[in-house]
């Protein structure tokens, strides 16, 4: 089954918006997704509303206790389960540096405990940053959806992450399958049309044709504790992410 990483370099680009709504879309559809919260502000962990009593009992103790996977889910409310994160889990890059061992982990345990093999998508919510978490994702990850907010540096920050998977595939020894996502899109900028256009050019088909328009509900769903189709099934943000996940099924992605 898919394993798909949401990962930006940039922050404010919707990417736990991104991780959040497309749980939601897959557990409407009638599968088990499994997320996994890998960003230490844990902000996919508090919008499901997940106890986490200590950094042990989240991905954080999965790197330092050896915790096995399986025993770290917990049910999520949105649909499906979740890893959850801890703000302790900043930690684990000092702790585990970035040889191929700590940045393959992972990608060992999820083969190891069966977990891509249950019939259930895995949506791994990554930090804005590159480091270990995000190489792990990377690593760990059979696709890889890039968030880009229509604005001037996001795109800018998309050609960093391009130029940095090109460096990454020589270590993998292929080339990783992503598609990237225009989100905080709004008709209305002329700028956002122009921005749209240059994404285009430079990232042709893997540029997804649905845009996440900017909208009250996407923004307010979060502070609910749900998805957008919850909280807003008839608004425009819910509309985009149903047609989203229908583009990336249909095009083989999902």
């Amino acid at each position: 089954m898919t394993i798909i990483a949401v990962f930006n370099q940039k922050g404010g680009v919707g990417k736990t918006t991104t991780s959040l709504n497309l749980v939601g879309a897959l557990a409407r559809g009638g599968l088990d997704p499994l997320a996994i919260d890998l960003d230490p502000q844990a902000h996919l962990t508090i919008i499901g509303d997940v106890p986490v009593a200590s950094g042990t009992d989240s991905m954080f103790g999965f790197y330092t206790e050896a915790s096995s996977l399986s025993e770290l889910v917990r049910k999520f409310p949105i649909g499906g389960n979740i890893i959850p994160s801890h703000m302790e889990l900043s930690k684990v890059d000092a702790l585990q540096g970035k040889g191929l061992k700590s940045v393959m982990r992972l990608r060992n345990a999820i083969q190891a405990e069966m977990l891509e093999h249950e019939g259930a998508p895995i949506v791994i919510d990554c930090c804005p940053m590159l480091n270990v978490l995000s190489l792990n994702a990377i690593f760990a990850s059979r696709k890889l959806l890039v968030p880009i907010s229509a604005d001037f540096l996001s795109v800018k920050g998309a050609i960093q992450l391009e130029n940095t998977l090109k460096a990454l595939e020589h270590v993998v020894k292929k080339r990783i399958e992503r598609r990237y996502v225009v989100t905080r899109f709004d008709s209305r900028r002329r700028m956002a049309h122009d921005i749209v256009s240059q994404l285009r050019e430079r990232f042709g088909a893997e540029l997804c044709t649905t845009h996440i328009t900017e909208n009250v509900s996407l923004a307010e769903s979060p502070a609910y504790n749900k998805d957008v189709f919850t909280h807003a099934p008839h608004s425009q943000g819910a509309k985009d992410y149903d047609a989203l996940v229908t583009e990336l099924a249909e095009t083989g992605f999902l």
